[in-house]
């Protein structure tokens, strides 16, 4: 961590190892960082200063000290030290300790510091350390609300975790000092703040005192003057523990600010504002707890403000030591954006900031769940792993252009992220009819063939994100018209286009050939020439059908394509005239599509006819990908704006005959499935053949939801209209 005059990237890799009762949640793990030592070539790539990186306790010594395992520390410290990056090293992310000790029990601080020493010595040439991360926060979810081991749920065990892990940092930090008498103590914490009505000031005056207190107490600054001593006392902290606190002080070198967009609290007595899972209590008043983004007009404080409060209670160099966003790639774009000006900002009003660290650069698992379950959500950071090697994401653009020229060109970067628009606000405070978001000009993306369903849902799904999208229906533009293709880039400037239009009808492409060519094929070509001209990037869509249906198992991106019918042969042509026009064009193929908008797909029919008490056959021996549109548009736009390239199959997970699917959406719209009768193709009269086999896979694993929640989002949509119509 090299003091340099202006704020430097860092970087993380989330590395919690929580416990659940006996079950520890890893998520250096279910990344795979564990297992990929190249992933810090990438973090080096982006131009990081320092990297937060674990040495964690559970992992390296789970049954003590003497049978450690530092081989697989050994090799990462040295490849960072190798490459020039600067380590910051954690100790317990999170954690409780090996099974022998516990966040109540003083061995948690014995054990530490005998670990905190060994490492030092083990690597003598690392400065930087945060024995225990975040520890209020632990303590809060370990020991107040029950989340994670010990499971305790009362106020005594709460300040009961934190005093230990208090000891435990002070202790590991005199234990590293033996070994490194200059090393410095790099303590992280979450710093949100809480707001309330007036009627609930005083719990929010107390929570705003106790979200200081891991610090506090490492400062010395907890004496009978502290605003909480009183309290900690009533809570079982003795005068002797707190003096002797008091009396061998611990201060930070740096503080790290965890910031999140949920950090922040707004507590509200009128519950019936509020869903009940909000509501709570403290034993005087029951209020509901949301996060102060979704109510509050005024918004939230910010990365500035954030920085600019820590500084000025303990005057130390500060850092933004978590930057990380649970969301859409042009939101996290946005996060990352608004915590660099925001350091700036806190810079030049005198504050001392170090850095802003990328946090969770390989993603994490089931935070949603606050890592109680493994339930396989997903977020992705810098890198997507979910694909064969981790995936640069737009983040990853982003962060280089940072920390290279402190600044960044991303056509998204510079509209306000949802925590400033008006659709955040959920509850309780009415919209302002004066407040407006100043929107900055923005390059616009293009969507060609907005007239239809697909069209329909990409729009939906930028306006749903705050995108600023230019949609045209074919009556706007013939993309199979290069000089109307040229005006149109030209009068929109787009640094996407996205091609929605073409030939889908698959039976009338047989007797209409030309046309599907010009749709499928002269269209894409054109589009990708013009793209390429102006320096902007393409998405269009192709199918299944460019496929013989003869593999026994669903297609994959690599897999040769042989069509077999006229729409088919179009769409592999097209694609093929793109990408050698654009080679960093990107296409993907779809299953058969169905959603809200579709009228025309094969789900819709099938229930129309169903619900019109009539039966319908449907093909048994040929299977299919159904590929939801809603997820569909949102998925692709992940894609494109991460600037993915080259042939992607995005479909939902599921392969089956068209004849279940037809039983399945009928089972999910409560019409009677038996009125599905299964057949072989051939007895249908098709006019065009089909794959047998159409399902698609990824290797490059892209993600939508499951087909079961797909079809169910599907129901909901479209059981009102049902109901009317019945």
């Amino acid at each position: 961590m090299r003091d340099g005059a202006g704020i430097a990237l860092w970087g993380g890799v989330e590395c919690t190892i929580n416990r659940v009762g006996d079950r520890y949640f890893d998520q250096l793990e279910r990344t795979g960082h564990h297992e990929r030592i190249a992933d810090l070539d990438l973090l080096a790539g982006l131009g990081m200063r320092a990297v937060r990186y674990p040495v964690l306790w559970e992992r390296t010594a789970p049954s003590g000290l003497r049978s450690a395992d530092f081989s697989w520390a050994d090799q990462r410290l040295h490849r960072l030290r190798e490459l020039g990056v600067d380590v910051i090293v954690g100790l317990v992310h999170h954690g409780s300790g090996p099974p022998w000790t516990s966040l109540m029990d003083d061995s948690f601080a014995s054990g530490l510091a005998e670990f905190a020493g060994a490492v030092a010595e083990r690597y003598p040439w690392v400065r930087d350390f945060t024995p225990v991360n975040e520890p209020l926060t632990t303590a809060r979810f370990s020991a107040l609300y029950g989340h994670w081991y010990p499971h305790r749920r009362d106020s005594a065990s709460f300040l009961r975790a934190l005093l230990v892990e208090t000891r435990a940092t002070v202790a590991a930090m005199r234990a590293i000092r033996r070994a490194r008498p200059d090393a410095r103590l790099v303590q992280t914490e979450d710093f949100g703040a809480t707001a309330s009505t007036p009627r609930l000031a005083y719990q929010a005056a107390f929570e705003n005192h106790r979200r200081w207190l891991s610090l506090d107490l490492l400062c010395g600054r907890v004496s009978a003057a502290h605003p909480l001593h009183r309290h900690l006392r009533g809570c079982g902290a003795t005068e002797e523990e707190l003096a002797q606190l008091a009396a061998e002080p611990c201060p930070p070198d740096v503080i790290g600010v965890n910031y999140y967009l949920t950090s922040e609290r707004f507590l509200d007595h009128r519950l019936e504002l509020y869903p009940s899972w909000t509501h709570g209590g403290n034993g005087r008043d029951a209020y509901a707890d949301v996060e102060a983004v979704r109510v509050r007009e005024e918004g939230i404080l910010g990365h500035r403000d954030a920085l600019r409060e820590v500084w000025q209670r303990y005057m130390t160099p500060v850092a933004i030591t978590e930057v990380h966003l649970g969301c859409t790639p042009e939101e996290q774009i946005r996060w990352l954006v608004e915590a660099w000006e925001g350091a700036h900002a806190a810079r030049a009003e005198g504050a001392d900031v170090r850095a802003v660290t990328l946090w969770s650069a390989f993603g994490a698992y089931d935070w949603d769940s606050l890592v109680t379950q493994a339930r396989g959500h997903y977020e992705p950071g810098a890198f997507d792993v979910r694909g064969p090697a981790p995936r640069p994401t737009a983040l990853a653009v982003v962060a280089k252009e940072l920390a290279s020229t402190g600044r960044t060109e991303h056509p998204l970067a510079g509209a306000p992220g949802w925590w400033g628009r008006d659709e955040r606000l959920l509850y309780g405070a009415p919209r302002s009819a004066a407040r407006g978001i100043c929107r900055p000009r923005e390059r616009p993306i293009l969507i060609t063939g907005a007239g239809g369903a697909r069209g329909a849902a990409l729009t939906r799904a930028c306006e749903e994100r705050g995108i600023h999208v230019r949609a045209m229906a074919r009556s706007d533009l013939d993309i199979a018209d290069a000089s109307a293709v040229d005006r149109a880039l030209v009068e929109v400037g787009p640094w996407l286009v996205i091609n929605a239009a073409g030939y889908t009808r698959v039976h009338e492409a047989e007797d209409e050939i030309e046309a599907c060519r010009r749709a499928n094929v002269v269209g894409p070509t054109l589009l990708a020439e013009a793209c390429r001209r102006r320096g902007a990037r393409l998405l269009m869509f192709s199918s299944a059908f460019v496929f013989d249906g003869s593999k026994p198992e669903p297609y994959i991106e690599d897999d040769p394509v042989a069509p077999i019918n006229a729409c088919g042969e179009a769409q592999a042509l097209g694609e093929r005239g793109a990408l050698d026009a654009l080679p960093g064009a990107l296409v993907v193929r779809t299953g058969s599509l169905f959603g809200p908008l579709e009228a025309r797909s094969f789900a819709a029919l099938a229930l129309s006819i169903v619900q019109r008490g009539e039966p319908f056959r449907a093909a048994d021996d040929l299977f299919v990908s159904p590929t939801y549109l809603p997820h569909l548009a949102h998925a692709c736009l992940d894609l494109a704006i991460d600037q993915a390239e080259g042939v992607w199959h995005v479909a939902n997970d599921g392969v089956m005959s068209f004849a279940s699917w037809a039983r399945m959406m009928c089972d999910a719209l409560g019409l009677p499935s038996r009125a599905v009768h299964a057949c072989p193709a051939r007895t249908l009269g098709l006019r065009a053949n089909l794959p047998r086999q159409g399902g698609l896979h990824s290797r490059r694993r892209a993600a939508l939801p499951s087909l079961p929640e797909a079809i169910e989002h599907y129901a909901r949509h479209r059981a009102g209209p049902m109901l009317a119509a019945g």
